[in-house]
């Protein structure tokens, strides 16, 4: 049978890209072109036999009737293919019940060798109508069998042989639809795939891309403002802090394009020293740790991507004074004293779907089975605070208590 697809009807709308836009499959190509016609074609074989059954059991007329009987039929199946090929399943149904009265027309011409033609009515429906499949060979081929016995004019015995060839083709072309059906489904499964993991890699450049340059073009911004204001001053100074710029510059180049490729790494010492330099460029005191031992191994790159973006959104929307940073075997908090919380962006305006930069951090931290909270101090300032579950991969276990600035000011308590 031609065109089909094992679900009925052809999806493919009969076009060299699949009807959508899309290149075919190598699957899809295979089902095409003259393999198909061939296998189609096969099928003429049955009412090739039932023609020469005609000719050796009746003559004259009643053989000329036979014959007609016999074309018509074949003519139906062409039609049947085409409508297959087309995707017209609603020709389907109509064109099998003419080919059944034609074969029940060939049976006193034909006699048992009529139920070659049975054969193709029923793989047909096999191949669109699987869930009936079962019902039809088990009319079929005990009719095959029965009714040449049964019917003591034609002299012949059981039609076994017609009964073994419907059979096993009606089943070769059920198999051959459950087949295409399943590699059609793969296919559609394995371009989602695709498309899901295209998707991720998306997400996730941006989400680097955001959380790499948000930093380094703030560190940049800061600098450049800062050689501005010492270049009269203090040309030393300024000289030094644009040498700065074009050596962070480089490295945000670096980090580009290692966030495209995927294999950007940050590392927390790294950060607590890259924040330090941010802040002090910034006229923000830093009160940071000095070291990153009490965080656990395998928290301690999700907690430098939480450094990277909690000082930078100080440094550009707090409008703070101060800034410290606790760190814990399984958590990370940082604290500022500025007065933009309620009106920046991103991470400081505390909400999930304002900015990209929280929206990133809690799809790391998520991943990691980690929590995050934010939200303003009383009387000011913001904390940002980004917990882990202990235990977890790497964590170290207990928390053994806050390290880095030192100490924990109760009066900077707030509520998230």
């Amino acid at each position: 049978m031609t065109g089909f697809d094992g679900g009925g009807r052809d999806r493919d709308g009969g076009g060299r890209d699949g009807g959508d836009g899309v290149a075919p499959s190598p699957v899809q190509r295979w089902s095409r072109g003259w393999r198909r016609l061939l296998l189609g074609s096969g099928m003429m074989v049955f009412p090739a036999l039932t023609a020469v059954a005609v000719s050796g059991t009746v003559s004259g007329a009643a053989a000329v009737a036979g014959y007609a009987v016999v074309l018509a039929f074949c003519v139906c199946y062409v039609l049947l293919a085409l409508a297959l090929g087309l995707g017209r399943r609603r020709w389907m149904a109509p064109l099998l019940a003419v080919m059944t009265a034609l074969f029940l027309a060939a049976l006193p011409f034909a006699h048992e060798s009529a139920f070659f033609l049975a054969t193709v009515v029923v793989s047909a429906v096999a191949i669109q109508w699987r869930e009936h499949a079962a019902k039809a060979v088990a009319v079929g081929a005990p009719a095959a069998l029965v009714v040449p016995w049964a019917v003591r004019p034609w002299h012949t015995g059981p039609g076994g042989f017609q009964a073994l060839a419907l059979l096993f083709t009606a089943l070769t072309c059920g198999a051959f639809a459950e087949i295409a059906a399943t590699n059609k489904a793969l296919v559609a499964a394995r371009a989602e795939v695709a498309q899901l993991a295209s998707e991720a890699e998306r997400n996730r450049i941006a989400r680097d891309l955001h959380d790499l340059l948000g930093h380094s073009l703030t560190a940049i911004t800061v600098k450049s403002r800062l050689a501005q204001r010492l270049a009269g001053k203090a040309p030393d100074r300024a000289v030094a802090e644009m040498a700065a710029v074009e050596t962070l510059s480089r490295q945000t180049l670096s980090d580009v394009r290692a966030a495209v490729s995927g294999y950007r790494e940050v590392t927390l010492a790294g950060e607590l020293a890259r924040g330090r330099e941010l802040l002090r460029a910034a006229g923000v005191v830093a009160d940071l740790p000095t070291a990153a031992d009490v965080v656990a191994p395998g928290e301690r790159e999700l907690f430098g991507w939480v450094l990277r973006e909690g000082i930078t959104n100080v440094v550009r929307h707090a409008r703070a004074e101060r800034c410290s940073v606790l760190l814990a075997a399984t958590s990370v908090e940082i604290r500022d004293d500025g007065t933009g919380a309620r009106s920046g962006p991103g991470l400081r305006a505390g909400r999930p779907g304002d900015g990209r930069g929280l929206a990133g951090l809690r799809e790391r931290v998520a991943a990691a089975g980690g929590t995050v909270e934010a939200g303003p101090l009383d009387p000011r300032g913001w904390r940002l605070l980004v917990t882990v579950p202990p235990g977890g991969p790497g964590s170290g276990g207990s928390d053994p208590g806050r390290s880095g600035s030192g100490r924990s000011d109760p009066g900077h308590e707030g509520t998230t």
